[in-house]
């Protein structure tokens, strides 16, 4: 398998890719669609790759500069996550904090959450994780670790979560907190209105996202 996958981007989209991302990052040029283009034939052989190799390639591909390549990196793990054990998938939580912004947490976050919907029994261990995390990021993969688990959603969970950070003045926590209520109002509105209703400490924020869909 080709180990040095080279991204090829269009100078015409960088400006517009990095005023997106608020000029955090920069970028070679490659949309989405494009990059799954070039990158289609390199995951398809990933999955022959043992996990120690994909490891090394996933952090060889998360340490270069430019914006695509993080995705790369986390674009082979969302292809292979399903075949990782528990301490082969733990080994890529300090990937959540490193090049840190919404766009790449909340792809981690997908790629946590779906382990963790084919082997619920880990879920309490990987919350802690999450949410004892002094890292805000990983504490918002916590509190969004459940968000399409529907009624397989552990409310224990959920709210030791939410409360853990109730308060805590950083957006992208309290958009989480809103994100995981709304989402799962969706399956059970009774439990998200009462639980608006008991803790009146809640943001604005996170109550105006939480009872979007609440009547």
């Amino acid at each position: 398998m080709q180990h040095d996958l080279i991204l090829k981007g269009d100078f015409e989209q960088v400006a517009y890719m990095e005023n997106y991302m608020k000029n955090k990052f920069k970028f070679l040029g490659v949309p989405k669609p494009e990059r799954a283009k070039q990158t289609k034939d390199f995951l398809k052989e990933s999955t022959k790759l043992d996990s120690a190799t994909l490891f090394g390639l996933v952090s060889y591909y998360y340490h270069l500069e430019e914006r695509e390549y993080h995705y790369l990196a986390i674009d082979l793990i969302q292809k292979n996550y399903k075949r990782l054990t528990k301490d082969e998938i733990q080994a890529y939580i300090p990937f959540v904090s490193k090049h840190a912004w919404w766009d790449s947490v909340d792809a981690w976050r997908k790629v946590f959450e779906e382990w963790l919907l084919l082997y619920p029994e880990n879920l309490k261990e990987f919350a802690n994780l999450f949410l004892t995390s002094d890292d805000f990021w990983q504490r918002r993969v916590g509190i969004n670790l459940q968000l399409h688990a529907k009624e397989k959603t552990n409310t224990k969970i959920l709210e030791k979560a939410i409360l853990f950070d109730l308060e805590t003045d950083e957006f992208f926590i309290q958009k989480a907190i809103g994100w995981s209520l709304r989402e799962y109002s969706k399956t059970n509105p009774d439990w998200v209105a009462k639980f608006i209703n008991k803790h009146t400490n809640l943001s604005k924020l996170a109550i105006r996202e939480g009872s979007k869909y609440l009547k």
